[in-house]
């Protein structure tokens, strides 16, 4: 076939890095203008589309589709199908109806649960046991579309977001390539989602970074665990601004000291009083240094029981 590929993060990126091993023809890739990165602000590449040039391929960055010549640049490519993957972008009818087979997408959930822009954190946070990717066909609504494929994996207790982008990324790509071997009749066969069992994976947010103490330890382990590495889950200690970039529950069981306060200090871990719980914290990172293990961060921070956090 021939496949326009539209994508922007790492995520979509391994999944063309895919595509690009198949007997298909990607005639061109799809990716956000150059955004500013780094400490000098310099517009920088996406990873789309650094792999896009790396071979030779067309990139096209529209602002967005309202521009009649947008749509005739895609249409010019004549498309078979249009391969949609953290795009970044909502795709205007006009877009889904150009190629012959239509608009599909590669999804990090198990659709309808966790449509919108963060379901792998939200799956984290939430406690879910398991997720994965789905292969929907494209509506205009928000991830709304029948599923074509779908494959599923379990999230582990020590699962970071980090950890289950990379696994789903993986798991996206090799799904995806599974599907096209037999696309059109799985496409015939593709199966609608019920809305009623829909959640909605709102964006990130750094505002949610900050550990509500008064939660129960097996909570603030999800906060901790899903927002690594983004936005990083963060406390108040003596006006600083800790980042807490690794912990463990280690007493699931409610106690009743006050919540966030320090109650012992051991080289492999600091154990904090929670709403239900205790935590113990194993990686740590004060303003302007390095995330550090427990044991070097005491070297130059005199934590101590009794300390309160938040």
């Amino acid at each position: 076939m021939r496949i326009i590929f539209a994508g922007t993060p790492d995520f979509a990126a391994t999944t063309l890095a895919a595509l690009l091993t198949t007997e298909h023809e990607i005639c061109a890739v799809y990716s956000q203008p150059d955004r500013p990165a780094g400490r000098g602000r310099k517009l920088t590449a996406s990873p789309v589309k650094q792999l896009a040039l790396e071979h030779n391929i067309p990139v096209e960055q529209p602002l967005n589709f309202k521009a009649e010549a947008d749509r005739e640049i895609l249409d010019h490519y004549q498309a078979d199908l249009m391969i949609v993957v953290a795009y970044g972008l909502l795709l205007p009818q006009s877009v889904l109806d150009t190629p012959r087979l239509g608009c599909i997408n590669v999804h990090a959930s198990l659709l309808p649960r966790w449509r919108g822009a963060a379901p792998i954190q939200r799956a984290i946070l939430a406690g879910d046991k398991k997720t994965g990717v789905c292969i929907m066909q494209m509506e205009a609504g928000l991830d709304t579309g029948p599923v074509i494929q779908r494959a599923e994996i379990a999230i582990e207790a020590n699962d970071t977001g980090e950890q289950l982008h990379d696994k789903l990324a993986q798991l996206g790509a090799s799904t995806l390539l599974e599907t096209l071997k037999n696309f059109e009749q799985l496409q015939s066969q593709a199966i609608p989602q019920d809305n009623a069992d829909s959640c909605y994976a709102s964006k990130l947010l750094k505002a949610e970074a900050n550990i509500d103490w008064s939660q129960s330890a097996q909570q603030i382990d999800r906060q901790i665990r899903a927002f690594n590495p983004w936005p990083v889950a963060q406390t108040l200690w003596q006006d600083k601004m800790l980042r807490i970039w690794g912990a463990i529950v280690i007493d699931s069981h409610n106690q009743h000291t006050t919540p966030g306060t320090i109650i012992q200090v051991e080289r492999q871990g600091v154990d904090v009083a929670t709403g239900d719980g205790v935590l113990r914290l194993l990686s740590i990172q004060s303003p302007g240094k390095k995330a550090m293990p427990v044991h070097d961060f005491l070297n130059a921070h005199p934590l101590k029981v009794g300390d309160h956090f938040g």
